[in-house]
C-alpha cells in the first residue's frame, strides 16, 4: 500500500522523534495546509459559539421559550448534515482546498445576516443556511491535513486540528464577554455574529498558500468513484457508514447538549453574572484544550476504538457529576468544568484519523462529510429534547439526557474495526 505522505521539500528537517515530530513530518505544504485547516475549524467554532453565547439576549429579544431557543440550535445541525454531504461530494470531485474554501465563505456570510434578522423566523432561516458551511469545513479540512500526515503521527496530528475548535471557542468566550460588557443586550447579541466576518481574511490565505497532497490527489483524479455517494453504501462499505453515523450521533448529540445548554444552565439555575459565566466557561474551555491534544496522542497509542470508548464513559460521568452538584457549591462547579471540557472534547481526538482511515481516497471526503454531519444533524435533537424537557426537569436535569448519547458511541464501536496504522489507499 501506499501513503499520501509526499515526499520531504528542500528544508524540511527529518521527521525524528519529540513533542512535535508530528508537525516536522507534515512537511512544508503540509505545515501550510494544517495553518489553513486550524484556522477554518477555529472560526467554525466561533462562528457557531456567537449563538449559544447570546442566546440568553436573543430569547429575551425576541420573547422566546426554551423549546425555540433549543430549535435555533437543532436546526443548525440538521442542516449542517446537507452541507457536510455536499462538502465531502465537493471535495472528492473538485478537490479538498477548493471545497474549503467554499465552506468557510458559506458559514461567514450566513453567520453576518444573523445579526440583521428582523425576527425569529429570519433568524431561523439564517442560522440554518449557515449550517451549509458549519457541516462542511471540518471534514474537508481534516481530509487535507489527514493526507500529508503520515500513519505514525496522524491521531495526533488531526487532534492537534481539533484543538482549534477550543481555541475559537475561547476566541468567542473573550468578545462575548466584552461586548455584552459594554454594549446592552438587545445590541450585543447582533454585534456578536456581525464579528462573524472574521472568517473571510482567512480565505485570503488558503488561496494563496495551501494545496492539495499530491498522491492522494492524483489517485482521486483517476477514479471512477470519485465523489459517489452510492459508493459509500455499496457491499463493502455500508456496514462501516451505518456504524460511523451511529457513533457520530452518540458522541455529537452528548455534546452538542452541553455546549448549547451550559450557558443557560450556569445563568438561569446558577445566577452567574455574564462575567462570571465567562470565568467558569474558561475552566471548561482550558480543559478542552488539553483534552483534544491528549486525546490526539492517546489515539495513536490506545488506538482509535479504546480512545473513543474511554472517553464516553468519562464524559456521561462528569455529566452526571457536573449536574448534581448542591446549590451554592459553586467553588467545585468551577473545578469539574476542567474534566467535564477535558473529557468530552478528548472523544473527538480519533475522529480525524478514525474517519478518514476507514475510506479510500476516491470516496473519503463523501464518506467522512456524510457519517460525521448525518451523525452531528440526528444528534441535534438532542439540544431540542433536552429544550422541552427543561420547562419540567430543569436545565441541570435534562441535561443528563447528553450521557445517553455516549453510552450510544460504545455501542457502536462495536460494528467498526481498529485502524490504527492504516496507510491512507
Amino acid at each position: 500500500m501506499s501513503t499520501t505522505k509526499t515526499q520531504p521539500e528542500q528544508g524540511e528537517l527529518p521527521e525524528g522523534t519529540g513533542a512535535f515530530a508530528w508537525l516536522r513530518a507534515l512537511g512544508p505544504r503540509g505545515r501550510r495546509a494544517f495553518g489553513g485547516a486550524f484556522g477554518g475549524y477555529a472560526l467554525d467554532s466561533y462562528d457557531f459559539f456567537t449563538l449559544p453565547l447570546g442566546m440568553v439576549a436573543i430569547a429575551a429579544y425576541f420573547s422566546l421559550d426554551s423549546g425555540q431557543t433549543g430549535l435555533l440550535t437543532t436546526v443548525t445541525l440538521v442542516v449542517s448534515a446537507i452541507g457536510g454531504a455536499l462538502a465531502g461530494i465537493l471535495a472528492d470531485r473538485i478537490g479538498r482546498v477548493r471545497a474549503l474554501m467554499i465552506t468557510v465563505i458559506t458559514y461567514a456570510l450566513f453567520t453576518v445576516l444573523c445579526g440583521f434578522a428582523p425576527n425569529y423566523e429570519t433568524l431561523l432561516v439564517f442560522r440554518a443556511l449557515q449550517g451549509l458551511g458549519f457541516g462542511g469545513e471540518w471534514a474537508v479540512g481534516a481530509i487535507l491535513v489527514a493526507e500529508y500526515a503520515t500513519a505514525k503521527h496522524r491521531g495526533r496530528t488531526l487532534g492537534a486540528i481539533q484543538s482549534a475548535w477550543a481555541a475559537g471557542w475561547a476566541l468567542a468566550v473573550i468578545v462575548y464577554t466584552l461586548v455584552f460588557q459594554f454594549l446592552d443586550a438587545d445590541t450585543a447579541w447582533r454585534v456578536m455574529f456581525w464579528t462573524g466576518a472574521l472568517p473571510a481574511l482567512l480565505v485570503v490565505y488558503v488561496r494563496r498558500n495551501v494545496t492539495d497532497a499530491p498522491e492522494a490527489a492524483e489517485r482521486r483524479r483517476t477514479s471512477r468513484d470519485r465523489g459517489s455517494f452510492s459508493a459509500i453504501f455499496r457491499k463493502d462499505l455500508a456496514r462501516t457508514t451505518v456504524f460511523a453515523v451511529l457513533l457520530s450521533t452518540g458522541v455529537q448529540g452528548g455534546y452538542y447538549t452541553l455546549a448549547t445548554w451550559v450557558p443557560t444552565y450556569l445563568k438561569s439555575e446558577r445566577g452567574l453574572t455574564v462575567v462570571g459565566t465567562g470565568g467558569y466557561l474558561a475552566f471548561l474551555i482550558s480543559g478542552a484544550f488539553i483534552g483534544y491534544l491528549t486525546g490526539g496522542y492517546l489515539t495513536d497509542v490506545l488506538g482509535r476504538k479504546k480512545n473513543i470508548a474511554l472517553f464516553a464513559v468519562l464524559s456521561a460521568g462528569c455529566i452526571l457529576a457536573y449536574t448534581n452538584i448542591p446549590s451554592g457549591a459553586d467553588g467545585l462547579l468551577l473545578v469539574l468544568g476542567f474534566p467535564l471540557g477535558f473529557c468530552m472534547s478528548a472523544i473527538f481526538s480519533g475522529f480525524g484519523s478514525f474517519l478518514a482511515e476507514l475510506y479510500p481516497t476516491a470516496v473519503r471526503g463523501t464518506g467522512q462529510g456524510f457519517t460525521y454531519n448525518t451523525g452531528r444533524a440526528v444528534g441535534a435533537f438532542f439540544p431540542t429534547l433536552v429544550g422541552y424537557l427543561a420547562g419540567s426537569w430543569g436545565v441541570g436535569g435534562a441535561l443528563v439526557f447528553g450521557a445517553v448519547g455516549y453510552g450510544l458511541a460504545v455501542l457502536a464501536l462495536l460494528g467498526l474495526p481498529e485502524t490504527r496504522g492504516r496507510e491512507l489507499v
